[in-house]
């Protein structure tokens, strides 16, 4: 029993050995209490001393930002001042350099402008001129107008007078449209001819070429169509112009029942029947339409003014072409004289070539005679001391330059036969 461990021992040391480690463990505790109560009492102080440095930078802070503040409203303000017054000198730069790009752009319109309103000065004081001479000729117009008014109401009561006066202006019409067309009075036309004996006499025949003619009647009464003109309503004057219309168609037989085409040799078998006017024909043919075909079936040709000009031009055109036919006709009479004439000259120059020929053979001949037998004996007087006055014998060429032949020109003598010519033949002996 005595050997054997007391458990209580053991009890008791593992209790003495766990206060022992709590003891220590307690003082551990301890110092790190102290020490950490320490480092709290340092980290306090340090605390504190930040705090008091952050109060004391927070017044130096609110010190410095009012001085900022005052420095920067003082700076600000100068600086405001300041670009304020560049502002304004930018501004007035700009002002004057907008100013004189701006002279310089209106420039050109300025000039223009200004020619322009020179222009529109000039024109307006042309115009004002014009306008005064337009005045001028509108008056001069006007006076015109009344005098052809005038003479119109003057020729429309002489016209009235009878069919004397009508006949009279009407063949005066006939004679001017004849006249610009060409032909000549008393040659191209003859005027009151007696035709058959002295049973009609037409007013005027207009000669063609070949010994043709064709005859002209300008005696369409006038009466109705200007009692037309004068009429006082329309009902009066539709009357009128039916009387026009039937007075046309009365002369229209008229004329048909006179043949003059068998009074002339040769002739077309029509008369011309002129009427005055184109006005006064369409009067007719609005209220006859089929006048103009009545006209053609009775050998009768309607022609005013307008159309006989045209007729009578062809009629000139005709003996234009008549003269230049008899024109051709002299010309080739000429042609055959003038080709006659240079086959003969072509003759005697092929004479005068045989002969200079034969002129050069015979100097060639009698050089050589010349100096074969004659010039060799003359020499011999210079060996003699003959006085020959200081005159040698010249030596003599033959010449050797031929005649040319004409190879252009050949004269052929035709067949001896009555009536026929030398001909002239080219160089390769065909006929012309």
């Amino acid at each position: 029993m005595n050997d054997a461990v007391d458990p209580y021992l053991i009890l008791a040391l593992v209790f003495l050995l766990a206060a022992a480690g709590a003891v220590v463990w307690a003082i551990m505790a301890q110092r790190k209490a102290a020490a950490a109560t320490q480092e709290a009492w340092r980290l306090g102080s340090q605390l504190e001393q930040a705090l008091e440095r952050h109060r004391m930078l927070e017044d130096q802070s609110a010190t410095q930002i009012e001085l900022i503040r005052a420095q920067a409203e003082k700076s600000a303000q100068a600086v405001a001042e300041q670009l304020i017054k560049r502002a304004d000198e930018n501004a007035k730069s700009r002002d004057q350099l907008t100013h004189a790009r701006l002279e310089a752009q209106l420039k050109p319109v300025a000039e223009t402008l200004a020619k322009f309103e020179a222009q529109v000065t000039a024109v307006e004081k042309s115009r004002a001129e014009e306008s005064g001479g337009l005045k001028a000729q509108i008056a001069a117009l006007m006076e015109a107008s009344a005098a052809t008014q005038t003479e119109a109401r003057k020729l429309s009561a002489a016209l009235r007078r009878g069919a004397g006066v009508q006949g009279r202006w009407g063949e005066q019409m006939l004679r001017n449209v004849l006249e610009m067309a060409g032909l000549k009075h008393g040659v191209d036309f003859t005027e009151q001819v007696q035709l058959d004996g002295g049973r009609v006499r037409p007013d005027v025949v207009v000669r063609m070429p070949r010994n043709a003619a064709f005859v002209i009647d300008a005696k369409c009464s006038l009466n109705a169509y200007l009692e037309a003109q004068d009429a006082p309503d329309d009902v009066a004057r539709e009357a009128a112009y039916l009387r026009h219309a039937a007075s046309l168609r009365a002369h229209i037989q008229s004329l048909s029942a006179k043949a003059y085409w068998d009074a002339l040799e040769v002739s077309p078998d029509f008369v011309a029947m002129f009427v005055p006017g184109d006005g006064i024909l369409a009067a007719a043919l609005e209220r006859a339409p089929e006048l103009m075909t009545e006209a053609m079936e009775k050998r009768v040709i309607i022609a005013t003014p307008s159309t006989l000009f045209a007729l009578c031009k062809a009629v000139s055109y005709g003996w234009r072409v008549e003269e230049q036919a008899k024109n051709a006709v002299e010309v080739a009479a000429l042609g055959r004289e003038l080709y006659k004439r240079v086959a003969d000259m072509g003759g005697h120059v092929a004479g005068v070539g045989r002969s200079l020929s034969a002129a050069v053979d015979k100097y060639n001949a009698f050089v050589g005679s010349l100096e074969s037998r004659v010039l060799p004996k003359a020499r011999e007087f210079e060996k003699l001391k003959v006085e020959h006055g200081g005159k040698g014998i010249e030596e003599l060429a033959a010449v050797d330059t031929a005649v040319r032949p004409v190879t252009k020109l050949e004269i052929s003598q035709a067949d001896e036969g009555v009536g026929q010519n030398p001909a002239l033949t080219l160089g390769n002996g065909t006929p012309t």
